[in-house]
């Protein structure tokens, strides 16, 4: 079945849409969002045959597939991520929501994929409404990647909802059109040694918060 394009308002979500885009996801679909970065695709955590069909869409080997979560808030991320100091909740507290993907240690709490327990997660809270405040009504957090193929490549499809619906209309059950995407991925930090190593310099600029 081909996926429905549903547009909401990037700055005044309504509600009844929020709730439209909840239920693909609590059904076991795969959603594409806007986030403050590019365009995401993603899942909910907790069904893992929707793990697999996203990593299916995107080329990854479910055992070795590096996805991030979409948190809502700080307090989703110490249930998923173990060893936060308060130095680096500090830091995080005035980051987020950002365009940063942080790298912690997994808690017992954080889910398998393709059966496999994974010994880091990548945490993400995106300053976009949309996106915050469909995984506020979820209730936890989704599996979350670029639409990108390719870091390197500069493709224009990536900013556009249209372009990504056309893209991607067989292979996933919705696309939210929030507005023109942006083509620069995140800032990834890895902060599993208690310390805030730069692994991706994307949008966002740590120094600042340091």
């Amino acid at each position: 079945m081909a996926a429905t394009l549903l547009r909401i308002h990037p700055e005044n979500p309504p509600q009844n849409r929020i709730l439209q885009a909840v239920e693909v996801l609590r059904k076991g679909g795969i959603i594409i969002y806007p986030t403050d970065t590019v365009y995401g695709i993603g899942c909910d955590i907790h069904n893992a045959k929707a793990v697999e069909k996203l990593c299916r869409i995107k080329g990854f080997n479910p055992e070795k597939a590096n996805l991030s979560f979409i948190c809502h808030d700080l307090s989703h991320i110490s249930d998923y991520a173990h060893g936060i100091t308060t130095p680096t909740y500090k830091v995080l507290k005035k980051a987020l929501p950002g365009p940063f993907t942080f790298i912690f240690e997994a808690s017992p709490k954080a889910p398998r994929i393709g059966g496999v327990r994974r010994k880091t997660v990548g945490i993400r809270v995106p300053d976009n409404q949309i996106i915050l405040q469909l995984v506020r009504e979820l209730g936890n957090p989704i599996f979350s990647t670029s639409v990108r193929e390719d870091e390197n490549t500069l493709d224009e499809y990536v900013t556009d909802p249209d372009l990504i619906f056309e893209k991607y209309r067989a292979l996933v059950d919705l696309v939210i059109d929030g507005g023109f995407g942006n083509n620069t991925p995140s800032t990834i930090i890895d902060c599993t040694n208690d310390d805030f190593e730069l692994i991706r310099q994307g949008a966002g600029d740590i120094e600042q918060y340091l």
